[in-house]
């Protein structure tokens, strides 16, 4: 649940382990929030630091895990807590702070200063990215209808329903901690469930979806993507119809599809008449697909930016985009754009990738007319977003 690093160069002497007292400036992307230290070897003066376990306004005490005088920038973790945030809580996992499990970033903060700050950053990163300044609220997004475990739910709890477990030193489920091999062994992790699959499980599973009207089941690989939020699909989708409207007997392309949730729905709206078709570059993921639609939407197995490349080039009224954290790129933005169509919904997992693309569409005429954001990983850092991009001299809004 948390990433692993990478080993650098060293670029000067380690200055980890050493302590700071600071005030704490502004979140940043990533689930940490930004101080200045002195530093003679800067020539600023001060050296950035990106400090976990705290929140904006704190006076803390920072201990520097990651950083040498050569880097740009250090890490640390919050370790003392002089001052503290209002907004600041007890944790409701015994494994959530400095040293110990890093599958959490915001366990020691209030649900709603939590969005607070996710807003935070999607704002802040449209504007540096894209140039705009748009109001962001991140929504809460409850448990399906008649879910034993929406209670926790609606408190940040228990909404991952798989999770990729390590292994402790005698076999026992552990996590890792943040930017490391090391492992934490975990008895209980208070954000999964009890009965959470293990993402490394085999074989096929069918996943129901109450939407739009509709109930529509669709197979997945055990080990394959899906959401992990309960409420995430539905939530999805509901979220990109209300952005696209989509119209009886309109064309669609649904790229990055998974195994084929968005275009299944959007069949349904567009009927008979219509158009939807599903791009998807992984074997069984498209196979899923091809299963899931039922003959609802075409399935096109193979990369985005190569099977646009070479087909369905003729216009089209939609486009949904949910591609991987890195995003769509220019390749596939300007392979959308040359296709016409009226309206873009963009699903983003990585408020960066979304605001660089932001601004690739914007080069092309197409500007962000809407945005949703959803707390669908509370505790964590990570949200995702629903953008719809529209063409600036399109009167068809």
């Amino acid at each position: 649940m948390s990433r692993q690093v990478r080993a650098r160069r060293p670029r000067g002497a380690s200055r980890v382990g050493a302590r700071f007292e600071v005030v704490v400036g502004p979140v940043a992307h990533g689930g940490h929030c930004v101080a200045r230290v002195p530093d003679e070897q800067s020539p600023s003066g001060t050296r950035v630091v990106f400090v976990r376990h705290t929140l904006p306004g704190e006076r803390i005490v920072l201990e520097v895990t990651e950083g040498t005088e050569g880097d740009r920038f250090w890490r640390a973790d919050a370790v003392e807590v002089l001052e503290a945030s209002p907004d600041r809580v007890a944790a409701p996992c015994r494994l959530a702070g400095p040293g110990l499990c890093g599958g959490c970033d915001f366990q020691h903060v209030t649900l709603e200063r939590q969005r607070g700050l996710k807003a935070d950053v999607v704002r802040e990163q449209l504007s540096r990215l894209a140039g705009l300044d748009v109001p962001v609220e991140v929504e809460a997004v409850p448990a399906p209808p008649g879910d034993p475990a929406a209670a926790d739910v609606d408190q940040g709890l228990r909404w991952r329903t798989r999770v990729q477990w390590a292994s402790g030193p005698r076999g026992e489920r552990a996590l890792r901690k943040h930017r490391s091999r090391e492992v934490v062994v975990v008895d209980d992790c208070p954000i999964t469930r009890r009965d959470a699959r293990d993402a490394a499980a085999r074989g096929t599973v069918v996943e129901r979806v109450d939407a739009a009207g509709a109930v529509h089941g669709f197979e997945v690989d055990a080990d394959g993507f899906w959401q992990v939020h309960p409420g995430a699909p539905a939530t999805l989708v509901e979220a990109v119809l209300a952005a696209l409207a989509p119209r009886p007997g309109e064309r669609v392309l649904d790229l990055y599809a998974g195994v084929g949730l968005f275009a299944r729905f959007l069949a349904d709206a567009v009927g008979p008449g219509g158009r939807v078709v599903a791009v998807e570059a992984d074997r069984r993921a498209a196979g899923h697909a091809a299963a899931n639609l039922a003959g609802a939407a075409e399935v096109a197995r193979g990369p985005v930016d190569r099977v646009l490349a070479t087909a369905y080039d003729e216009p089209f009224d939609l486009v949904v985009l949910d591609p991987p954290r890195e995003g769509a790129r220019r390749p596939v933005v300007e392979q959308v754009v040359a296709r016409s169509p009226r309206g873009v919904a963009y699903v983003a997992c990585d408020p960066a990738a979304l605001a660089r693309d932001v601004g690739i569409f914007a080069e092309h005429g197409y500007n962000m007319s809407g945005l949703r954001a959803f707390d669908l990983f509370p505790m964590t850092h990570h949200v995702e977003c629903v953008a719809l991009l529209e063409r600036t001299d399109s009167d068809l809004r």
